[in-house]
């Protein structure tokens, strides 16, 4: 898929897709392993359809609602497929361990592996589709829905893995172990996958709170900036900056010679042409505000209290 967009759509349909032949198949199985990947789907899907509407609110500019635009809403989608990732991944090892606990539970593996076989060639499909759209559209929302798909795809081959150890143990006459593969399955797979959806949503708070970029973004913005200001005399420098979603917002305090010549509102305007030029070899899409003064305490930390000499 060459649109977010269409990527998205394709990622939701998958996910409603695999969701109701997880369901389906937990009912005929009786696998709470298959039921966690049904549920895991069928939220995701509810999700991505609010991350479609997200998506195309992004990449509208700002308004007088919404004077810094749309993009926090990306991270705070974000946040909500992390948390409820992370809730149902708490949900089904709770379980688990119960029935782990209280002798394990029966399931029907023949028709557990082929929906496992299914969900694992569908899930890969669909990880290596928005794989593929991220060489062309540069998304936050696609991103997570990559490590989505990625998580799933383990999942599943998990999953598959593990039935097909129920019919070997089966054709050995070993009925003691059979009935504890599924729970400890499931505490396996969401013991491996949990970072995964921490992460996701803790990279989405952190930009939420407006918490500065990691240094793989922010040190190539500042060294852009440096180099761009490195002919024009100054006493500091001062760079802000904060990542929400896919929108970088820089903030660029200059602070000038109070012997300097009066510079022409043109010139300045020169440097702010050549600092976000500079910036956008390394970061796009992105806004650039640069204030240009002669005291420092305009470029100071403020708390928002009365700024005095």
């Amino acid at each position: 898929m060459k649109t977010e967009s269409g990527a998205l759509v394709v990622s939701a349909l998958m996910a409603l897709v695999i969701g109701a032949a997880g369901i389906t198949a937990t009912l005929l199985s009786n696998s709470q392993a298959i039921l966690l990947d049904g549920l895991f789907n069928l939220i995701y899907f509810a999700i991505a359809l609010v991350t479609i509407k997200v998506s195309r609110l992004a990449s509208r500019p700002d308004s007088d609602a919404y004077p810094f635009g749309y993009t926090y809403f990306e991270s705070l989608v974000n946040l909500c497929k992390g948390l409820l990732i992370l809730g149902v991944s708490i949900f089904a090892l709770v379980d688990a361990v119960a029935a782990l606990l209280s002798g394990g539970r029966d399931i029907d593996a023949g028709l557990a592996i082929v929906y496992a076989l299914f969900a694992t060639a569908t899930c890969s499909f669909t990880a290596w589709t928005m794989h593929k759209s991220l060489g062309h559209v540069r998304s936050p929302l696609i991103e997570a829905d990559k490590l989505n798909w990625v998580v799933n795809s383990i999942i599943s081959a998990a999953v598959l893995a593990a039935f097909c150890l129920v019919l070997l143990l089966k054709w050995l006459d070993w009925q003691t172990f059979v009935p504890f593969i599924d729970p400890i399955l499931v505490i396996a797979v969401v013991l491996l996958c949990l970072g995964v959806p921490v992460r996701m949503a803790t990279q989405a708070l952190q930009e939420l709170l407006n918490k500065t970029p990691p240094a793989s973004i922010a040190a190539p913005v500042r060294d852009a900036i440096a180099h761009a200001l490195a002919d024009t005399p100054t006493e500091e420098i001062r760079v802000r900056m904060v990542r929400p979603g896919r929108m970088l917002y820089v903030m660029v305090h200059v602070v000038l010679p109070e012997q300097s010549e009066g510079q022409e509102v043109t010139q300045l305007d020169q440097l702010r042409e050549r600092i976000d030029q500079e910036i956008r070899t390394h970061h796009s899409p992105m806004v650039c505000d640069v204030v240009f003064t002669a005291d420092r305490r305009w470029a100071a930390p403020s708390c928002g209290q009365l700024v005095t000499k």
